[in-house]
């Protein structure tokens, strides 16, 4: 075989590695690993990369973001933030009709905002949401599909570690991402609303009623929410100002949410321990995938495969936008089997050089962006769609007494909001950028 072919088949020999379950970091390091000696017909080149890119990878100041973010969205849950947000969202849009999941759909959003981990968003605003869907008489199937919907929101909401990630392998400005990311945040959480009200309509059974909360308690819940607004401001305002960096911006979120569960109780020195640990091994499990990526990557672009792809793309003479709406949806089929991260680290050395050279009517920083948050919505998707939508399972363990497969067909309402969100934001390119243009 040619090195160009060796490149090309070690995709479908990962994707396999992949379905017999082995982790997917490692099987990225294998595939990298035994292609790059294919290639090269040594094991010294790879040995000595495989040295340095530990280095140079784990080194990187840009991800130090990562376990920062991850320890913020701990202390969020220590500090009672997930409560607070869910008894606000419910006290003004708990009596409509469909009402405490549209609340559960908000609190998601706000947790999202100073969590920036989708899973974590997930199974925090579960334990807080799934007793009260229950209680009001919501079907298992609207309530399981809506907090992994819901959960969602925590990695497109800025701040999010996906996008840091992109930032990273694409060299783009951290700080410009998350504000690009913000509006298709709030569309996605507005879509997730108006997808329970139609539901609720031609499904009246599936949601119970709540008494209508008077004013005097509607305000007063705001007042216990108002920690949530602080650090939000504090951190991505802090950024967006260029009062210091993302990852500082982190570390202000990390000590503010910190500090907040200190004083309401949440915070002890066994709570703390328990938070260090939960957030070192998740920031282990994503720095071994990146290397094994990194590895992988790096085989690639030995065997040419990205600038030969992206060759062939150019050559074929295709329509760019036919280009861009294939790519998406290859998105959309990898989320079936892979996770986000995954995904993002696997695919865009592959996918951005092809993009790149395509004419879309923008400068190449804003393509960059849009095609940024584009990716990101899919990838989104992934997390809810069946057979291996990582939220559907955090979900569904919280919730034994509703069928996986109820959970499945309760995801549908949404993934039809996101796929509607997505072909509005490919055709208005717009609505991403307004809020970059506005402030940079």
């Amino acid at each position: 075989m040619s090195i160009l072919e060796i490149g090309i088949w070690s995709f479908p020999v990962l994707l396999i590695m992949i379905f017999l379950r082995i982790p997917i970091g490692l099987s990225m390091l294998i595939a990298g690993f035994v292609g790059s000696y294919l290639v090269t017909g040594s094991w010294l080149p790879i040995m000595s990369k495989m040295k340095n890119e530990t280095y140079s990878t784990f080194s990187s100041y840009s991800l130090s973001i990562v376990p920062l973010f991850l320890l913020m969205g701990q202390f969020a849950t220590l500090g009672g933030m997930s409560q607070a947000l869910f008894k606000a969202a419910g006290t003004w849009m708990g009596h409509k009709k469909g009402g405490v999941a549209m609340a559960a759909i908000g609190a998601c959003a706000g947790f999202g905002s100073i969590c920036g981990s989708s899973l974590a968003t997930a199974a925090t605003m579960s334990q807080v949401a799934l007793p009260e869907l229950r209680r009001y008489g919501y079907s298992g199937k609207l309530a399981t599909g809506t907090l992994a919907a819901g959960g969602t929101l925590g990695i497109l909401i800025p701040p999010s570690f996906v996008l840091v990630i992109y930032a990273i392998l694409t060299e783009q400005n951290i700080a410009k991402l998350f504000v690009a990311a913000f509006v298709p945040g709030l569309l996605a959480a507005v879509g997730y609303i108006i997808a329970i009200s139609i539901y609720v309509r031609i499904f009246p059974d599936s949601a119970g009623s709540r008494e209508r909360a008077p004013y005097k308690e509607r305000f007063r819940s705001l007042l216990d929410v108002w920690p949530v607004l602080v650090i939000f401001l504090a951190v991505v305002g802090g950024i967006y100002s260029g009062w210091f960096t993302p990852t500082e911006g982190a570390a202000v979120g990390a000590a503010g949410t910190g500090l907040l569960a200190l004083v309401n109780g949440g915070l002890t020195w066994k709570t703390l321990i328990e938070s260090i640990l939960s957030t070192a091994s998740a920031t282990a499990m994503i720095f071994f995938i990146v290397f094994g990526a990194s590895i992988y990557n790096g085989f690639l672009a030995l065997s040419h495969v990205p600038v030969e792809l992206a060759n062939w793309v150019v050559e074929l003479g295709l329509n760019p936008w036919a280009v861009l709406v294939l790519i998406l949806c290859i998105y959309l089929v990898l989320g079936c089997v892979m996770d986000s991260l995954s995904m993002i680290l696997l695919t865009i050395p592959i996918f951005f050089p092809i993009v790149t050279v395509l004419d879309y009517g923008l400068g190449s920083e804003e393509f960059a962006l849009w095609f940024g948050i584009l990716v990101l919505i899919v990838v989104e998707v992934g997390l809810i769609t069946p057979p291996v939508g990582m939220n559907l399972f955090v979900i569904n363990s919280m919730a034994k007494e509703t069928p996986l497969s109820s959970t499945f067909k309760g995801v549908v309402p949404f993934i039809m909001s996101d796929l509607i969100r997505t072909a509005i934001l490919v055709m208005f390119p717009s609505i991403t950028l307004v809020l970059l243009r506005l402030l940079y």
